[in-house]
């Protein structure tokens, strides 16, 4: 039973993820995104550079560009395990991008007397992406162990 429980959470949180990066890439192309985010990069050592060569709305449609291919690759997991395993990485790395924001944009609570009292945006806007680099950790480990049964000593069922 707690196998199945196992297979059952990996599954959701596989594809949970996959939506989530499909809808929040394709809101990238609204000019309500492109502005909702705009703080936030501004604000970013690793992203601040990018207004330099691009509009708000010309980034911001790059990352819708970007979450979605990343997306797609996550969901391939029963046809391209390695691919799958490429987009778990590439949304690691973009999670753990995202979580700098909750230190470099402005946002803690001055009324609730600051830190740790979290703003709506960055801090609870940002704060999701803990969970959400747990699960492309996890869903990139898996895959990998699918592309490569014979490593890991195990054998993963494609369907999961």
């Amino acid at each position: 039973m707690s196998d199945r429980l196992k297979a059952i959470g990996l599954h959701v949180s596989r594809y949970g993820l996959v939506i989530v990066l499909l809808w929040i890439g394709g809101m990238k192309f609204t000019a309500y995104e492109a502005q909702g985010i705009e703080p936030m990069v501004r604000n970013s050592p690793l992203m601040g550079w990018a207004y330099r060569l691009a509009s708000v709305g010309g980034f911001s449609a790059f990352l819708g560009v970007v979450e979605i291919a990343v997306g797609l690759l996550i969901a391939a997991r029963r046809v391209w395990p390695l691919g799958s395993a490429v987009g778990s990485g590439l949304a690691v790395g973009m999670f753990a991008t995202t979580l700098t924001f909750l230190i470099t944009t402005p946002g803690w609570e001055p009324s609730l007397g600051g830190f740790p009292a979290l703003s709506a945006m960055p801090g609870q806007f940002v704060l999701k992406d803990i969970v959400l680099l747990g699960v492309a950790l996890t869903t990139a480990g898996e895959a990998l162990e699918a592309a490569w049964p014979n490593r890991s000593g195990k054998v993963v069922e494609p369907g999961v």
